[in-house]
C-alpha cells in the first residue's frame, strides 16, 4: 500500500529510492533560468541600471589610473624635496579621494538595487512556479535534489543573485585594468639588456606580470579547487540542519506532548555533525588556497620593485617612475589574478545557483512527460456546469502502484454524498479532486473553482488575525464585518468573536476541534457551491458531528457536499453512499523506476 504521508525527511527522493546522481548545471542551464530577466518586462530600467554601473566602473577605473600617475609625481617630489611640488600632489589627492568616495558611493547603491531587483525578479518567478498547481505538494513525491525548498528560493537566490552582480563588476574592472596598465606598465618598465647577451627586452616587466600572474592562477586553482565541491556540500549540510529545527518548531506541541525531546536533540545532533564534517573539508580546502593567497599577496608589492631596482640604482629610472611601476605591476598582476581572487566566491555562487536550478527542473518535470516515455495523468478539467463527474477514474501512487480502478461517479448540484472506504483511496480521491494528485488516468470534470470549498481534516490557519484565518483563501475585506461574527457564532465558536482582530499562531492556541469548526465558519462566510471535506469533523463525537453537519446543511441547502469520513452512522444525512475499495491485484499503472526513479513497491 501506497504511504499516505510525505516523506518525513527533506531527502529530495521517495523513500526507498537510490541516491540521485549530481548533474553539473552547464552555463546554458543556468543562463535558461537566470537570463531571461535581462529581457524581461522591465529590460528597459534593468539595462539601463547596468548600463550606470559599467560606466561607473570606468570611472573607477580612471580615478585608479589617475591615482597611479598622482603616485609617480608624488614620488618625484619627494626626490627632488620641493615643498612646493608635495603640497600640490597633497591638493591633487584630496580631489581623487573625495572623487573616489562619491563614484564608490554611487557605484554601491546601484550594484546593491539591481542585486536586490533580480533577487525580487526570481524568487516572484519561482515562488509563483512552486506555488501554482499545487506544485510544492507534488514536489514531495518526485525525485531530484530540491530537499528545502524555502531555503532555496529565500537564501540562494539572494546569494546566486548578489554574487553573480558582484563577479561581473569586478572581471569587468580586471578586464579594463588589464588594458589600461598594460599600456603603463610597458611604457613605464623601459627595457633591460639580458646578462651576458646583446638582447635588449623592451616593456620587460609585462611579461613578468603574465608569468606570475599566470603560475598564481594555475597554482591558485589546484590548491582552489576542492572549494566548489565542499561548498555546495556545505550550503546542503546547512540547509538541512534548519530544516530540521524549523520542523521541530512547526510541530512543538506534538513533541512536548510525547516527550520526543531526546530524539529530536539526537537528530539535531546528527544533522549538525554533518555540518561540521562538511564544515571541517571547506576548512582544509580553504587553508591550502589561503596559503597560498597570503605568500601571492606578500610577495607580490615586492618583486616588482627588487626586479626594476637595478635601473633605478644605474639612473635609468627616476622614484617616481619606480614606484609608478611597482603599483602598475600590482594593478596588471591583480587583474591577471582575478580567476584565483574570486575562487571562493565563484564557488558560493555557483553552489547556489545550482540549487535554485535543481529546484527549477524538478518542478519542470513534475509538468513533462519523460521524453519517449509518455505517462498516464489524471486530466482535470473545470467545466462550470451544475455537475461534478469522475469518468473511469484511475488512481495510482507516485510509484505507479494502482489504488482504485475505473471509477464513475456523478454528483449533481445541491447532492450530498458520502465517501467511505480505505482511507488510501478515499484520501487520494480528496487530492485529486483538488488538482494536487495527478498519478493515474481517466478525467475530471470540476465545477468551477470559485464555487469550490475543500476542508482538510486540519484547516490551514495562516499568520495574522483570526479574521485573516476565518477569511482564507480570500481577503476580509470582501466580507461583512457582521457576516464573520454570525458564521463563528453558528458553527459554536461565539467565545471567539471578541478576538477577531488579534493577531495569534492559531494553529497552536486553538484545539483540533476549534480548528476544525473555524474551517465549518469558514465555509458559512464564503457560502460556496461545492464543499468537498476528507475527515475535517474526525476531532468531534457522534453528536457533535451530525449537529455541526446538520448547520452545514441549513445554512447551505443548495450546497453540494461530499464528506469523507471514517465515522459510522452518517448515512442518513446523505442522498447516497459512495464505497471505494483498495485494488486487491497488485498492478502497477507505469513503471515507477522509470518513470520518475522510484521504486515500484
Amino acid at each position: 500500500m501506497e504511504s499516505n504521508s510525505p516523506p518525513a525527511a527533506p531527502s529530495g527522493r521517495l523513500p526507498g529510492s537510490s541516491a540521485t546522481p549530481v548533474h553539473r548545471r552547464t552555463l546554458r542551464d543556468l543562463w535558461r533560468l537566470f537570463g531571461p530577466y535581462w529581457s524581461c518586462e522591465r529590460r528597459r530600467k534593468v539595462r539601463g541600471a547596468a548600463l550606470v554601473l559599467f560606466l561607473l566602473t570606468l570611472a573607477q577605473v580612471g580615478l585608479v589610473v589617475w591615482l597611479n600617475y598622482w603616485n609617480r609625481a608624488l614620488f618625484d617630489a619627494l626626490e627632488q624635496r620641493t615643498a612646493s611640488g608635495v603640497l600640490v600632489q597633497v591638493a591633487v589627492f584630496a580631489l581623487i579621494f573625495l572623487l573616489s568616495i562619491a563614484v564608490t558611493a554611487a557605484h554601491l547603491m546601484v550594484k546593491r538595487a539591481l542585486q536586490l531587483d533580480w533577487r525580487a525578479w526570481l524568487t516572484e518567478r519561482l515562488v509563483g512556479r512552486w506555488l501554482e498547481d499545487g506544485r510544492h505538494y507534488r514536489l514531495q513525491f518526485s525525485e531530484g535534489r530540491h530537499d528545502n525548498p524555502d531555503q532555496r528560493i529565500a537564501e540562494d537566490i539572494r546569494i546566486a543573485t548578489e554574487s553573480a552582480i558582484a563577479l561581473a563588476h569586478t572581471l569587468v574592472f580586471s578586464l579594463l585594468t588589464l588594458v589600461v596598465f598594460i599600456d603603463i606598465l610597458w611604457t613605464v618598465s623601459g627595457s633591460i639588456v639580458l646578462p651576458g647577451t646583446d638582447v635588449q627586452v623592451t616593456g620587460y616587466l609585462v611579461p613578468l606580470a603574465f608569468l606570475y600572474a599566470g603560475l598564481g592562477s594555475v597554482l591558485g586553482w589546484m590548491f582552489g579547487r576542492p572549494l566548489m565541491r565542499t561548498t555546495n556540500d556545505l550550503q546542503t549540510a546547512e540547509a538541512t540542519f534548519r530544516f530540521g529545527l524549523s520542523r521541530a518548531r512547526e510541530h512543538t506541541e506534538a513533541i512536548a506532548l510525547m516527550h520526543g525531546e531526546p530524539l529530536e536533540r539526537a537528530w539535531s545532533a546528527r544533522r549538525f555533525r554533518q555540518v561540521v564534517r562538511d564544515w571541517d573539508r571547506q576548512s582544509w580546502a580553504y587553508l591550502g588556497l589561503v596559503s597560498f593567497s597570503t605568500g601571492y599577496g606578500t610577495l607580490l608589492p615586492v618583486f616588482p620593485i627588487l626586479v626594476a631596482a637595478p635601473q633605478y640604482i644605474s639612473g635609468a629610472m627616476t622614484l617616481g617612475v619606480l614606484m609608478q611601476a611597482a603599483q602598475a605591476f600590482q594593478r596588471l598582476t591583480s587583474a591577471l589574478s582575478w580567476p584565483v581572487d574570486s575562487i571562493g566566491e565563484i564557488a558560493r555562487c555557483r553552489a547556489s545557483a545550482d540549487r535554485v536550478l535543481s529546484l527549477y527542473a524538478d518542478m519542470q518535470r513534475l509538468d513533462d512527460d519523460a521524453p519517449g516515455e509518455p505517462r498516464p495523468r489524471i486530466v482535470i478539467d473545470r467545466t462550470g456546469n451544475e455537475h461534478f463527474v469522475v469518468e473511469n477514474l484511475c488512481i495510482a501512487g507516485p510509484s505507479g502502484r494502482v489504488l482504485l480502478e475505473s471509477l464513475d461517479a456523478t454528483v449533481r448540484r445541491g447532492e450530498r454524498v458520502l465517501v467511505k472506504g480505505d482511507s488510501a483511496v478515499t484520501s487520494r480521491l480528496f487530492k485529486v479532486v483538488a488538482g494536487v494528485w495527478p498519478w493515474g488516468s481517466g478525467r475530471v470534470l470540476l465545477p468551477d473553482h470559485g464555487s469550490a470549498l475543500f476542508l482538510p481534516q486540519r484547516p490551514l490557519l495562516p499568520e495574522g488575525s483570526l479574521r485573516e484565518a476565518l477569511c482564507y483563501p480570500r481577503t476580509p475585506a470582501e466580507f461583512d464585518a457582521g457576516e464573520a461574527r454570525r458564521s463563528l457564532e453558528v458553527v459554536g465558536l461565539g467565545w471567539l468573536v471578541p478576538r477577531l482582530d488579534d493577531t495569534d499562531n492559531w494553529e497552536q492556541a486553538l484545539p483540533l476541534q476549534a480548528q476544525q469548526r473555524l474551517g465549518f465558519a469558514r465555509a458559512l462566510l464564503q457560502r460556496p457551491a461545492w464543499i468537498f471535506m476528507d475527515n475535517a469533523t474526525n476531532a468531534f463525537d457522534p453528536g457533535s458531528e451530525r449537529q455541526i453537519l446538520e448547520v452545514l446543511q441549513q445554512e447551505l441547502p443548495q450546497a453540494a457536499m461530499l464528506t469523507i469520513s471514517l465515522h459510522p452512522g452518517l448515512e442518513a444525512m446523505h442522498h447516497r453512499t459512495l464505497e471505494l475499495s483498495l485494488a486487491q491485484e497488485t498492478k502497477f499503472l507505469f513503471d515507477g523506476r522509470r518513470a520518475n526513479g522510484a521504486p515500484a513497491h
